[in-house]
């Protein structure tokens, strides 16, 4: 599987290590940086990027998912999320890395690199690539809706009409 990585300078040491392990895994990483540490650089352009080669993956039928990291991977879940296609999930333990998939069919997770050691992220990220989209009737009713309103801005099953 391809996966592809974007952190800022707060998960760069993180990254390296991840990406070794995925490469001895079997996995073909993309690497959207950065390359070098920068105590001033800005997650957003990383993350988008690695987001948006998960949903040309995608789109062109290769297995694909995205790991973004920081200090507590809150913005760089953010960032990622405003790419069309993206459900990115925010996991600090291994229940939310498999909830992510099995429900969600989330195609990129964040970790705060700060947060948890190198040997936890691992976990979750194995966990989160092992793990398969359930096909869940009402999940896959979930993720159509918020594909809806990503298209459309308008969502046709809203819980109070009334709200414009």
């Amino acid at each position: 599987m391809r996966i592809h990585i974007g952190t800022d300078h707060a998960g760069l040491e993180f990254s390296q290590t991840l990406q070794r392990h995925l490469r001895e895994a079997g996995h073909e990483i993309v690497d959207h940086g950065p390359r070098d540490f920068d105590p001033l650089d800005d997650y957003p352009a990383f993350c988008i990027n690695a987001a948006k080669g998960v949903v040309a993956d995608q789109q062109a039928g290769r297995q694909s998912l995205g790991v973004v990291f920081g200090g507590s991977g809150n913005g760089e879940q953010i960032a990622a999320n405003k790419v069309r296609g993206i459900r990115a999930a925010l996991v600090w333990n291994k229940s939310t890395a498999l909830l992510a998939r099995q429900h969600n069919d989330a195609n990129v997770i964040a970790i705060g690199a700060r947060q948890h050691t190198v040997e936890e992220a691992i976990s979750f990220i194995d966990t989160f690539i092992a793990e398969p989209f359930s096909f869940e009737e009402r999940h896959v009713r979930r993720i159509a809706q918020i594909a809806e309103f990503e298209a459309t801005c308008d969502i046709a099953d809203r819980a109070d009409r009334n709200i414009e």
